[in-house]
C-alpha cells in the first residue's frame, strides 16, 4: 500500500494519545435494490456479528424483499425506487427511532464484507468524534479504471469541501456516529447524500474522518453498480462546488484539504500484507 501522505494512527493509540472509549450502541444498516443474488449472504454475515441489522429495500422488483423477510432483521420497504440517499435517510430515521448511537452502513451486493466491520467499530471506539470509512485502498488494481478516476476526482473535490483530506469518499462502508445521524434531513438525494454527510459532518459538526483500508472487490458475481461514473459524479461535483462556495474561505479550505495529514489506521493491513 502506498503511504505518501497517509499517516497511521496505530502508534498514536499505542502511545496513549487517545483514550479508549466505551463502544456506543450501534447497528448495521444495509440499503439495497434488486440484490437477490447476494442479499441473503450479506445479511447473514452481518447477523453473525451479533449486532442488530436494519435493511432498507429501495423498491426492488426481484425477490430481494422476500428473501430479507425470512431473516431476523428490521426490514423497511420503499414502494418505488427513491435512490440510495432516501434509503439511507429512511435507515437513519429508523436507527434513531430505535435509540442507536451509531450505524455501520454496507452495500447489499457483496462488495463489502461484514468481517471488516469490527475494525471500523474498534477505530470508532478510540476516535468517537469521527466518521470512519472502509476505504478501498488494498488490491486497487481490481477497481475499473473509469471508476478509479471518478473516485479520485470525487475525493479531491469532497476533501476540499470538507476542508480535510478524505480517502475513498465513495465507499459505502462507513461508521456514522450520532452527530452524523442528526444530519438525516440534509437536502441531498441519491449518491450525493453520502457526500453531503461527509461535508456537513466536517464543517458543521466538527467531525474528523478516518479511513480504514479494505480490499477493492470487483471480481465475482456482483451486479452492475447503480453508481454512474458520469451522471452521479456530475451531481456530486455540482453539489460540492455549491458547498465550497457556501462555507467560504475557498483557498483556506483547499490548503487544509491538501496539507492536513490524512489519517489512516493501517494496523490490520500491515499484518495482512
Amino acid at each position: 500500500m502506498r503511504t505518501g501522505r497517509l499517516r497511521s494512527i496505530g502508534a498514536a493509540c499505542r502511545d496513549g494519545d487517545r483514550r479508549v472509549n466505551e463502544t456506543p450502541r450501534w447497528c448495521v444498516l444495509i440499503p439495497c435494490l434488486n440484490e437477490e443474488a447476494a442479499i441473503a449472504s450479506v445479511v447473514k454475515s452481518a447477523l453473525q456479528l451479533g449486532a442488530p441489522v436494519i435493511v432498507i429495500d429501495d423498491g426492488s422488483t426481484d425477490g430481494t424483499p422476500e428473501i430479507v423477510g425470512t431473516l431476523p432483521v428490521t426490514l423497511l420497504h420503499h414502494a418505488t425506487r427513491q435512490g440510495k440517499g432516501e434509503a439511507l435517510r429512511t435507515g437513519f430515521r429508523e436507527a434513531l427511532r430505535q435509540g442507536f448511537d451509531a450505524v455501520v452502513t454496507m452495500d447489499g451486493d457483496g462488495q463489502h464484507l461484514a468481517s471488516d466491520i469490527p475494525r471500523l467499530v474498534d477505530v470508532a471506539r478510540r476516535f468517537p468524534d469521527h466518521i470512519v470509512i472502509g476505504a478501498r485502498l488494498l488490491q486497487r488494481e481490481q477497481q475499473p479504471k473509469a471508476r478509479r478516476r471518478a473516485n479520485a476526482f470525487a475525493d479531491w473535490g469532497i476533501s476540499w469541501a470538507c476542508a480535510q483530506p478524505v480517502a475513498d469518499t465513495q465507499s459505502g462502508q462507513r461508521w456514522y456516529p450520532r452527530s452524523a445521524l442528526d444530519l438525516v434531513e440534509l437536502d441531498a438525494e441519491n449518491f450525493v447524500f453520502e457526500a453531503a454527510v461527509l461535508i456537513a459532518g466536517s464543517r458543521e459538526k466538527g467531525l474528523g474522518i478516518i479511513s480504514v483500508p479494505i480490499a477493492s472487490r470487483y471480481q465475482g458475481e456482483f451486479r452492475i453498480s447503480h453508481f454512474s461514473p458520469v451522471r452521479d459524479v456530475v451531481r456530486i461535483t455540482m453539489y460540492t462546488i455549491g458547498r465550497v462556495l457556501h462555507y467560504g474561505g475557498v483557498l483556506t479550505s483547499y490548503r487544509r484539504s491538501r496539507a492536513q495529514p490524512l489519517v489512516i489506521d493501517d494496523t490490520y493491513s500491515r499484518r495482512a500484507v
